[in-house]
């Protein structure tokens, strides 16, 4: 049985679909779009239940996302991005935890972990000055986490003994940030992903982690590593997609008659194989992700800190359904003809939005080159999966 939010997911994205024009035009996901996902609990499903959320099994989360981006891939965005940082939830000390996840029911938090700011330790805190790209949602957000460096007060990066520079991640109130508007793209323009900007922001201790140092303080899905599970929702956004690609072909070729033909385009034969190939990249991808999870997600809620070859699986499952999810919307693209290439049709929208999310660092290509050096038994870096 599907559970509330996934019902909730399916029937939401009936209404939405029709305004995926609008929300590209806007560069922005609507407001009433926003409180109507805040309302149904849609940003609390990674939040633990001891501060209200729902704290919902991994999988359920990246279905809900692929749901949403069968209709609209720049709201997915939006939602994959307040849930996939509210990850942080679990690892907040408890006061902070329920400052920001904890006292607002609708919360929402966005950012970048990118360190492209700079930190400095002050009292009772640190400050920080910097600028992030990929403010995915910053318009709606009431937190935003910037990556930043830590550093001396003779500017100079403050290193481990083993030379690892301190990567930490501040949380600044929505009123502390500036955000600019930049974000004019050829795909997931609705995301409203513009950068934004701080100047010497004070943040409270407490209210920030050091990135791949800080060790969650609750388990079962708190214990996904932050960016991996960040990976897990942008394929999930590319498998709805796909999904989403697939049916408007399969639409438009049983009434679509090419020029110079007197046979609709669903009785071509390069159209039957495009949808069958199509169908298999993403069904098989599907089943490998959600394999991966699954399995992650055993050893997550019985206490278990991730193993190399969960985080390993999970990566190869990510890349593997972003890229599979690709070949099938190029292929549905290419069999449309013509019709594909008007902004009007659906297809030429998410042929724009998967082209923009396999961009994304976590689904890139070098992944499977990481993967296959762990296969083949060479020294390898695995802090990188």
């Amino acid at each position: 049985m599907p559970t509330e939010s996934l019902q909730f997911a399916r029937e939401f994205a009936t209404r939405l679909e029709p305004r995926g024009a609008e929300i590209e035009a806007a560069r922005r996901v609507p407001d009433d779009i926003i409180r109507e996902l805040r309302e149904h609990g849609i940003f609390r499903l990674c939040i633990p239940g001891s501060l209200g959320g729902r704290e919902a099994p991994a999988l359920e989360t990246l279905r809900v996302i692929e749901e949403i981006a069968r209709a609209d891939g720049s709201t997915a965005w939006v939602v994959m991005v307040g849930c996939t940082t509210a990850i942080l939830s679990g690892y907040l000390e408890d006061h902070w935890a329920k400052e920001i996840y904890g006292s607002n029911p609708g919360v929402i938090t966005a950012g970048a972990t990118a360190p492209t700011g700079q930190a400095r330790q002050v009292e009772g805190g640190i400050e920080v000055t910097g600028r992030w790209q990929w403010g995915s949602g910053c318009h709606h957000a009431d937190w935003l986490l910037g990556g930043s460096l830590l550093v001396g007060e003779d500017g100079e990066l403050v290193r481990d003994p083993d030379g690892a520079p301190h990567h930490l991640l501040p949380i600044f109130a929505a009123e502390q940030v500036d955000i600019l508007d930049t974000w004019y793209v050829h795909g997931m323009a609705g995301s409203g992903s513009t950068d934004f900007q701080v100047e010497k922001v004070f943040v409270p201790d407490g209210r920030w982690i050091r990135f791949g140092v800080s060790q969650p303080r609750l388990s079962g899905l708190y214990q996904f590593p932050l960016l991996g599970f960040l990976g897990l929702g942008v394929c999930s956004i590319s498998l709805g997609l796909a999904r989403r690609a697939i049916d408007e072909l399969v639409e438009l070729a049983g009434a679509k008659v090419p020029t110079a033909s007197t046979r609709t385009l669903a009785s071509r034969s390069y159209v039957q194989s495009a949808v069958a190939e199509a169908e298999a990249a993403v069904r098989s991808a599907r089943a490998l992700l959600g394999e991966a999870v699954e399995s992650a997600w055993q050893a997550a809620t019985a206490g278990d800190p991730l193993s190399v070859d969960h985080r390993l699986q999970l990566r190869l499952a990510t890349t593997n359904a972003s890229r599979q999810s690709a070949k099938a919307v190029d292929l549905m693209y290419d069999a449309a003809g013509g019709t594909s290439v008007y902004d009007r049709s659906p297809l030429s929208r998410i042929f724009r939005d998967m082209h923009v999310a396999t961009q994304h660092i976590m689904v890139a290509p070098s992944t499977y080159e990481l993967v296959g050096r762990v296969f083949l038994g060479l020294e390898t870096d695995t802090t990188l999966l």
